[in-house]
């Protein structure tokens, strides 16, 4: 299916990592090429065998792509991919699921513990110079983890490792998958998305690890968030269209929930309009939850993972398509 090492050429594309940097350095003798622009992509696509793409890549462009045969999705999301074009194609697919479960997982956990300490204030009282007194209403005092309720909405890798975290903090934690019977993974009680609204309403944070299906998108609308409680945390590090954006709007601003962290929103960037830049009980974060000093390295150790599969006509790791 590909050709030798000798002959082979990978295209490298995405605007910010550093891939065909850390590439090299594993000395492979696979020539490769680096582009950071849909420009750059488009010109090099029709020489590459193989191409590690995320966010740049484009449906339109496999036509051009003659002698594709293989992407490695930089993101454990795919689902801005045509598959069944892909497969049409002859072009093969897979992600890099896994690749920052850990560093999503702790992102969440530092959203939830900036929500619960008041720290989005801190830091703006920090910039206004002012030292804010002791607070005397015991219900918007900063609060601690241990003995509350975490609800993990998805119970994949990320998902399970937050579950891990909670407990870690003395967290209670329960889950909702899409097939409960694959398990609780550790978890104190696991229901399927058929039980999300009651699951909801146990709740003192709600975190959302969940991929973006047809099943999944505005799972979170507008009658489940009635159903949490109304000092609830919304945490989202999942996709932005999972959530009813408006409808979250609407329940921030009337104290319907308490607070929500949001690490995606429906359109990237968020519009400057949007009102949930000035509320004060939103914590943005600009989809930077999976960024950590080592991913270019372990997508690359997916990639040479997968080439070799691809070589013995073996199923993928992490296998789209």
């Amino acid at each position: 299916m590909l050709p030798p090492n000798d002959q082979l050429r990978i295209c490298f594309a995405h605007a910010a990592y550093r891939m065909a940097e850390r590439f090299g350095l594993r000395n492979t003798g696979i020539a490769h090429v680096q582009v950071s622009t849909a420009e750059g992509l488009a010109r090099e696509l029709p020489l590459a065998d193989v191409l590690v793409v995320s966010m740049l890549w484009k449906n339109e462009l496999a036509p051009s792509a003659g002698r594709l045969k293989f992407i490695q999705s930089i993101s454990s999301g795919t689902d801005w991919y045509d598959k069944d074009g892909l497969r049409a194609a002859g072009i093969r697919l897979a992600s890099a699921a896994g690749v920052n479960a850990e560093a999503v997982a702790q992102h969440a956990m530092a959203l939830m513990l900036a929500l619960r300490r008041r720290l989005p204030e801190a830091r703006d009282n920090q910039h206004r110079r002012h030292w804010r007194g002791m607070i005397s209403e015991i219900a918007v005092r900063e609060d601690q983890l241990d003995g509350k309720t975490l609800l993990v909405v998805g119970l994949g890798r990320i998902g399970t490792r937050l579950a891990q975290l909670g407990k870690a903090f003395g967290m209670r934690v329960i889950a909702t998958r899409r097939n409960p019977a694959a398990g609780a993974a550790g978890v104190d009680a696991v229901a399927g998305n058929d039980r999300l609204h009651e699951m909801l309403g146990q709740a003192d944070i709600v975190a959302l690890t969940c991929p973006l299906t047809p099943e999944t998108e505005n799972l979170i609308d507008a009658a489940a968030l009635g159903a949490m409680r109304p000092a609830a945390h919304l945490v989202n590090v999942a996709r932005g269209r999972i959530v009813d954006e408006p409808a979250l709007i609407h329940a921030l601003q009337a104290g319907r929930i308490a607070a929500a962290a949001l690490d995606v929103t429906v359109e990237e960037p968020l519009r400057s309009a949007s009102p949930l830049w000035s509320m004060p009980n939103v914590l943005i974060t600009p989809h930077t939850a999976g960024e950590t000093q080592s991913y270019e390295d372990g997508v690359i150790d997916i990639l040479l993972e997968n080439l070799q599969h691809l070589r013995r006509s073996e199923p993928l790791r992490n296998q789209v398509v």
